[in-house]
């Protein structure tokens, strides 16, 4: 009777994967396919249904530690067509949205692009302070309960591409879409999404949504969240943080070389952080942070992550290069049966 193979697992030395994941800056949007789900923030891949902004007077203890959302659309150059910021379910008032004191809650939707939109680095910060609210504004609206956007679209637009912020490193135009909590204590849920018509959803080829911060609505089931910072080839180390996860369930870091890395969770009302080394193989790729929650239920949380320097670390609702999946070597030494 032979002896079966037997088999030697090794992790990876990274030289091959950076060759095959090296992803520069000024290609950030065009690694990744587009497709008419591609810019609905938060995306389908997330597994998150819906960002969240409290009112002013919201206790943070329900996960909004600031009351303000941040998030940037990048339209490529290629884009010559106007285009829309459709927000789904925008009022505070709905089916969709969590009320506390009867519905007396009004939140601000507003672009801006232009010069120092997106490169004014308090825009990029993750607590709304100084000038964040940079570059020129484009639109706004203030929406309170109202039955006509509840479960139901409304529209900012349309804009020319060239409205927004000339990014050379992304060949893009970006736009920043500021959310933020002007009174009352309820938490409104909603969605974005760039789009090419004014009525309905149609991508923008090649466009691409990020941030530096979430405060979103985690399932009420039992399952796994997903958010995709991209790490690039200066990045020594994270650190990621998470603010009122209420210990729900597991916070882990997936990676080309990491695989169910466990992260700090959080307690009710706290800040929980983790500061996890960045291998060489890592280094330009998408990693995976995932919320894997335990128990049925409501909950909110604010996340974001930092380099070693403390800076912001931006991700994509579409993760560039895809998911990543981790890798290994595999050796395979074959023995023979003793006697042979």
């Amino acid at each position: 009777m032979n002896t079966p193979p037997t088999i030697t697992l090794t992790h990876p030395t990274g030289r091959g994967l950076q060759t095959a994941c090296a992803l520069m800056l000024c290609v950030w949007i065009a690694l990744w396919p587009t497709g008419s789900q591609a810019q609905r923030v938060p995306n389908e891949i997330e597994n998150i249904d819906y960002l969240i902004t409290y009112g002013a007077q919201a206790d943070p203890a329900r996960g909004d530690d600031d009351h303000v959302q941040i998030l940037f659309f990048s339209v490529p150059k290629s884009y010559q067509a106007p285009f829309y910021i459709r927000l789904y379910d925008p009022d505070t008032g709905g089916q969709h949205d969590e009320l506390h004191s009867g519905a007396n809650t009004k939140i601000r939707f507003s672009l801006y692009g232009g010069q120092s939109a997106y490169s004014n680095k308090d825009a990029q910060k993750v607590n709304p302070t100084g000038n964040y609210a940079s570059g020129n504004p484009l639109a706004s609206k203030v929406f309170g309960a109202d039955a006509a956007y509840d479960a139901n679209w409304y529209s900012l637009g349309p804009f020319n591409p060239l409205q927004g912020e000339d990014v050379p490193d992304m060949d893009a135009y970006v736009f920043k879409l500021i959310v933020e909590g002007l009174q009352g204590d309820d938490g409104n849920q909603y969605r974005c999404f760039l789009s090419e018509l004014n009525t309905s959803n149609r991508a923008l080829e090649g466009a691409n949504a990020f941030a530096y911060e979430y405060t979103f609505k985690l399932p009420k089931s039992r399952g796994v969240s997903h958010i995709y910072p991209f790490v690039d080839k200066s990045v020594i180390s994270v650190t990621q943080y998470n603010f009122d996860y209420d210990r729900d369930g597991d916070i882990l870091l997936y990676s080309v070389a990491k695989n169910r890395h466990p992260g700090a969770a959080s307690n009710d009302k706290e800040w929980a952080k983790s500061k996890h080394a960045v291998a060489d193989a890592e280094k330009n790729t998408t990693l995976d942070i995932q919320f894997q929650k335990a128990n049925e239920g409501e909950n909110a949380v604010s996340f974001y992550i930092t380099n070693q320097y403390d800076e912001a670390i931006p991700f994509f609702t579409i993760p560039i290069g895809g998911p990543p999946r981790y890798r290994y070597d595999l050796k395979v030494n074959v023995k023979s049966a003793p006697g042979k």
